[in-house]
């Protein structure tokens, strides 16, 4: 008779227990915003940012201002800006004109025509023709004029060379004289050392008696 009373007393408990929990359930369902979870108070319960809990009730009917942060749609990637463009070069400066280079001109005169036989003094005509000569350079950037003296075959090699050292002196002077710089004038004798022409006829000997005039330098083009 005692096990039957405890039997029946332990399923009337279980039945009370589940009457009560179903009452509890339902009066929680029938909470204001039962959608969230809450303190004993009834009132809603936020975390540290402000946000409230969400129970297995929550529709979105019950949802309460400041409860649910709003989802955000992502932000668009941020447009990276290409770097400026370096700035152009200056132009370059043009190239400067390339000099001139120096010519060189070689003028050979009979000594007949310069001088009298065996003498170093120039004549009249030797004078007229340097005179050409020394207005022609200047339309020139001149750079050296040499003047070289040459012989025939006829006296010894110490005579000849004297005279053909002599004759070339005389040009200078003359050129000098004329407006030409003295420091630009270099003379030389070669004597009977470098003839043209055989020595043994009078034809050759007369071509070997001469006064050879080089000029170096650069024509001025007038612009």
């Amino acid at each position: 008779m005692k096990i039957i009373v405890k039997l029946v007393f332990a399923a009337s408990a279980f039945a009370a227990l589940s009457v009560s929990a179903q009452v509890i359930t339902d009066i929680q369902a029938k909470k204001p915003h039962s959608g969230y979870v809450q303190d004993s108070r009834g009132v809603i319960a936020r975390d540290p940012y402000a946000l409230c809990w969400r129970t297995g009730y929550y529709t979105p009917a019950d949802a309460v201002a400041g409860c649910d942060a709003p989802i955000a749609p992502p932000a668009p990637p941020k447009a990276v800006e290409p770097p400026p463009a370096p700035p152009a070069p200056p132009p370059a400066p043009p190239a400067p004109p390339k000099p001139a280079a120096p010519t060189s001109e070689k003028v050979t005169f009979a000594a007949d025509a310069f001088f009298d036989f065996d003498k170093a003094i120039l004549k009249q005509e030797a004078k007229v023709k340097l005179d050409d000569m020394a207005s022609k350079l200047k339309g020139i950037d001149l750079e050296v004029v040499i003047a070289v003296g040459h012989t025939d075959s006829v006296g010894s090699d110490a005579y000849n060379q004297k005279l053909s050292v002599k004759r070339a002196e005389a040009v200078k002077a003359y050129l000098v004289s004329a407006g030409i710089d003295a420091n630009r004038v270099y003379t030389e004798g070669k004597g009977k050392a470098q003839p043209v022409a055989d020595n043994k006829s009078a034809t050759g000997r007369a071509q070997n008696r001469r006064v050879e005039i080089e000029v170096v330098g650069t024509r001025i083009i007038k612009k």
